[in-house]
């Protein structure tokens, strides 16, 4: 029997970056569901403290996923508040593969806000190592 699971990431700006991958994946950020927390925080489940407002919407301060709408059994990608920025290498990153168009990807994932690290060549491999706007590492191949 098979588990499923999801991808976190811990980030300084969870919005943010859920946003950033989203549209670098050509996902969705998963919509907020504003009328069930202000529930929560009438109800006294939540704390005022526990949500913000993100772009005009009310959202879970802590963190936000992303998913890929065409291919729901995906897993999700979840993108936590820490307090605490990155200071060392990802010992696990995500891998875009798209093939071909590697290069062409790779540059509008800079202009987006992405960094090159590298490109590397193993074989028939090849690959563009980049890092996201908080240093994740992830590569393009």
């Amino acid at each position: 029997m098979g588990y499923e699971f999801q991808v976190t990431v811990d980030s300084e700006n969870p919005h943010t970056l859920a946003k950033w991958w989203a549209q670098a994946l050509g996902w969705e950020v998963e919509p907020s569901d504003e009328e069930f927390i202000r529930g929560l925080v009438q109800a006294g489940h939540a704390q005022e403290s526990d949500t913000i407002e993100f772009e005009g919407v009310l959202v879970w301060r802590e963190g936000q996923a992303i998913r890929d709408p065409e291919h729901p059994e995906r897993p999700r990608v979840l993108f936590q508040l820490v307090p605490e920025r990155k200071t060392v290498k990802n010992r696990l990153h995500l891998d875009i593969r798209v093939g071909d168009a590697r290069y062409e990807v790779a540059e509008k994932l800079e202009q987006a806000g992405a960094t090159v690290l590298h490109r590397g060549r193993q074989g028939p491999s090849e690959w563009v190592t980049m890092t996201d706007p908080e240093g994740n590492e992830f590569c393009v191949s």
